[in-house]
C-alpha cells in the first residue's frame, strides 16, 4: 500500500480538492515520516506542527481552481526565510533564539495559497557555502549515503524531499543554492528569473539572489512555482502571473529542437565521472529528436564578476555583523565581507561590465538554441565533514565557493535554470543536469525538462529511506 508521503505533491493536492484526504491527515503523515527518518539526516531541525494544525482550520476552498492552490499541503521553509512565530536562526548562533513576528513575503504568499508550514529546513550560516552545516543545528546528511554532504545552501530542503519528509520545500539561490543540493539529493531545484518569485529583501534590487521551488520531480516543481508567483507592492522586481500556468507547461512536455552543451563552461574542472554521466545523458536527449551542439557562451570574465558582486552583497548582508559579532561568524563569511569592504568603485564597475559581456554572449547563443545545458555540480556528494571542495581533478581552488562555479556563473546571466537528476555514479549517488533557458523562460524550461525527465525515467527514485 502506498503511503501518503510517497505520493507526488500534485497527487496529494488532487486528493485535497476531492476531499479524499484532509490537511490534518497530511500533517500527521508528515509528522510520522519526520519522526521516522529525521534522526538520520537532520534536515528539518525546527518543527511547527501545532501552528500548522491551527492554520489548517483556516484553509479556504474558494481558490481551489487556481493553478497555485495548495489547499492544506504541508511544506518546509528554508531557515533563511522568516515564518511568523517560529524560531528562525539563519543558521547563525547570533540568531539562535530569534522568533520573528512576521513572515517573509514568499512565505506569506504561500500560506495565502494554502501551504501549511510544518518545519524549517537546515541551511549553512546565512546561506554561505554549499555544504549544509552550522553551529546551531549541526550538519544535514544526504539520504543517499551515510555521512555524505547534501549540498547547500538549501541542503535541508533537498534532503527532506529525498527522504519523503515533506512534499515540497522552499529554497533560495545566489550561487547555486537550489541547484547544487538538488543534484546531490536526486531531486529538482529551479532557480527562477529575478522577480519571478516575490520575496522580502534588505536589498530589493539585487538580481543575484532569488527564491524558488524544490520538489521531487519537474511537474511538482511547476505546481510549487505557480503557488509562489505574482506581483506584490513590497517587491519592486516582482512580475505578473503569466497567462499560462507553469503546471500547464510541464503537463505538455515538449522536447527542445536544439540545445548547446558544455561539460565545463569551457574552463572549469569537473570530476571525470560527472563529466561522463552528464555527457551520456545529453547524448540520450538526441533520442528525442533534439540537435545537440557542443557550444558554450564566453564565460571568461564570469569568475571575477561573480566574486566581486558576491562580495558586494556580503557587505550588505554581513557588514553590520562583522563589526558587532565577528567572534560568532564563520571564517568564510568574514573573508567574503572583508573582500567586499576592500573593493573599489572601479572593481565594481568592471564586474558589471564583465557581467554585461556575458549576458550578450548568452543572448547570442539563445538566438539559435532553445537551451544551454551543463552539469549541475562538478563533483558527486562528498564527506559532510569536508567544509568545501578545495581540489577537482588536480586543479586547486581559491575560495570556498569556487567549486560551485558551474552554477554561480549561470547566476550572472539572470536566466532561469533547473537541476534534474540524470544518472547515478558507480556507487549509486545521484548526478544532476543543469538546463538553462532564456530570461523569463520558465514555462518553456519546465516543458522541456519534463520531456527530458520522462525519458531519463529516474524521477520516481525518490523518496527513499535514508541509507545508514
Amino acid at each position: 500500500m502506498t503511503e501518503l508521503y510517497q505520493l507526488s505533491a500534485r497527487d496529494v493536492v488532487a486528493k485535497l480538492k476531492n476531499k479524499e484526504v484532509s490537511p490534518v491527515e497530511l500533517i500527521d503523515a508528515a509528522e510520522a515520516r519526520i519522526s521516522a527518518v529525521e534522526g538520520d539526516i537532520n534536515a528539518l531541525p525546527t518543527l511547527c506542527f501545532e501552528r500548522a494544525r491551527e492554520a489548517a482550520t483556516k484553509v479556504s476552498t474558494l481558490d481551489d481552481r487556481t493553478p497555485g492552490w495548495l489547499g492544506g499541503l504541508p511544506i518546509a521553509v528554508k531557515d533563511m526565510s522568516d515564518v511568523a512565530g517560529v524560531r528562525t536562526t539563519y543558521g547563525s548562533p547570533i540568531y539562535a533564539d530569534h522568533v520573528p513576528a512576521t513572515s517573509d513575503l514568499t512565505v506569506e504568499i504561500l500560506e495565502q495559497r494554502g501551504a501549511l508550514v510544518v518545519a524549517k529546513s537546515n541551511t549553512p550560516e546565512f546561506a554561505a557555502g554549499a555544504n549544509t552545516f552550522n553551529e546551531v543545528f549541526g550538519a544535514t546528511i544526504n539520504p543517499w549515503g551515510a555521512g555524505l554532504c547534501a549540498g547547500g545552501s538549501s541542503g535541508g530542503s533537498a534532503a527532506a524531499l529525498a527522504a519523503g519528509e515533506v512534499w515540497l520545500a522552499t529554497g533560495s539561490d545566489l550561487g547555486g543554492s537550489l541547484r547544487t543540493p538538488a543534484s546531490f539529493c536526486g531531486v529538482v531545484g529551479l532557480r527562477p528569473s529575478p522577480g519571478r518569485v516575490p520575496r522580502s529583501a534588505a536589498t530589493p534590487f539585487d538580481t543575484l539572489s532569488v527564491a524558488g521551488p524544490m520538489a521531487r520531480d519537474v511537474r511538482d516543481a511547476a505546481l510549487f512555482l505557480d503557488a509562489m508567483v505574482g506581483t506584490h507592492p513590497r517587491d519592486p522586481l516582482a512580475v505578473e502571473i503569466p497567462a499560462q500556468s507553469f503546471q500547464s507547461a510541464a503537463n505538455n512536455p515538449a522536447a527542445p529542437k536544439r540545445v548547446a552543451f558544455s561539460p565545463d563552461l569551457g574552463q572549469l574542472p569537473v570530476a571525470r565521472d560527472v563529466r561522463e554521466i552528464c555527457t551520456a545523458a545529453v547524448n540520450r536527449v538526441e533520442d528525442l529528436g533534439t540537435v545537440v551542439d557542443e557550444q558554450c557562451p564566453d564565460f571568461s570574465g564570469a569568475y571575477e564578476s561573480f566574486q566581486t558582486l558576491r562580495a558586494v552583497s556580503f557587505v550588505s548582508r554581513a557588514g553590520y555583523l562583522l563589526k558587532n559579532h565577528r567572534d560568532l561568524l564563520k571564517p568564510e563569511i568574514i573573508w567574503n565581507a572583508e573582500k567586499g569592504l576592500e573593493l573599489t568603485p572601479q572593481d565594481i564597475a568592471r564586474a558589471n561590465d564583465l557581467r554585461g559581456a556575458l549576458n550578450a554572449s548568452m543572448g547570442a547563443l539563445f538566438e539559435d538554441h532553445d537551451f544551454f545545458v551543463c552539469p549541475a555540480a562538478p563533483v558527486r556528494p562528498f564527506d559532510v565533514t569536508i567544509r568545501y571542495v578545495e581540489e577537482i581533478e588536480g586543479a586547486k581552488l581559491k575560495s570556498y565557493v569556487d567549486w560551485i562555479a558551474i552554477t554561480f556563473m549561470i547566476t550572472l546571466t539572470g536566466c532561469p535554470a533547473i537541476s534534474i537528476p540524470c544518472g547515478f555514479s558507480e556507487d549509486g549517488l545521484p548526478i544532476g543536469l543543469q538546463i538553462v533557458a532564456p530570461p523569463r523562460g520558465e514555462a518553456k524550461l519546465l516543458s522541456a525538462a519534463a520531456a527530458i525527465e520522462d525519458m531519463f525515467g529516474i524521477s520516481s527514485s525518490v523518496p527513499i529511506d535514508p541509507k545508514t
